[in-house]
């Protein structure tokens, strides 16, 4: 069984295909790098992945819902946890009440939210201060507290490092191994290479919307090989 199945999927930004006919697999505790040039359709997959895009023709199956379904999209986004460029934060609420609404919206108890503001780092006077007015830094430790919180069966991150100190991007790649050790599925699309492939073991390069190399499917096509 198939955490992630896509099959022909294309998506549309705009007009523009943004998936156009990309496959892909991605099995239960797994952990997955994409890679690609700006542009390449990388967002846009986690997005879908996420429910938050419909295909536009295709299909997909995400944690055994049927993505081409609006109904089966919502659904989905209560097991899914995403950290994109946007912070999903409400600026007037403090950080302890945005983590603790995203951990009550995916059935989760306020612990769960406290935990993870403590291992992102907010707390003490920070937890009870307005989103507003923390700092770029502090926001982005909030935003991945409350997906954390959530305690999600697929993460999907985009640009995960983005507006972290070393300690918080330390921290981040801690929580990845932490989740995959738990069974998590994670798929992260980043530009610094050398660090996202230490926490994920397979390599996606997407272009142009496709798949166009995946180390781990050429590992097994030469292990069959070799054993022929």
């Amino acid at each position: 069984m198939s955490v992630v199945r896509l099959r022909n999927a294309v998506a549309l930004a705009g007009r523009f295909p943004a998936l156009a006919g990309l496959d892909l697999d991605v099995a239960p505790g797994e952990a997955v790098l994409l890679q690609g040039p700006n542009g390449a359709g990388k967002t846009t997959l986690l997005r879908v992945c996420a429910g938050l895009i419909a295909l536009h023709s295709g299909q997909a199956t995400v944690l055994e819902h049927d993505m081409t379904r609006a109904a089966q999209r919502r659904a989905v986004r209560r097991r899914v946890g995403l950290i994109g460029h946007a912070s999903f934060l409400y600026d007037e609420l403090t950080a302890w009440e945005n983590t603790r609404f995203w951990a009550r919206a995916a059935g989760v108890d306020d612990d769960s939210a406290q935990t993870a503001l403590v291992r992102m780092g907010i707390d003490g006077r920070l937890r009870d201060l307005p989103v507003a007015s923390l700092s770029a830094g502090q926001k982005r430790r909030v935003s991945i507290a409350a997906v954390v919180a959530r305690r999600p069966q697929l993460w999907l991150l985009d640009e995960p490092h983005a507006g972290l100190d070393q300690e918080g991007r330390d921290t981040v790649d801690q929580l990845v191994r932490d989740a995959t050790s738990a069974g998590a599925t994670v798929i992260v699309a980043s530009h610094e290479l050398e660090r996202a492939r230490a926490m994920a073991p397979r390599s996606i390069t997407v272009a142009g919307g496709m798949v166009v190399a995946d180390t781990a499917a050429a590992t097994e096509k030469q292990g069959v090989a070799n054993v022929g």
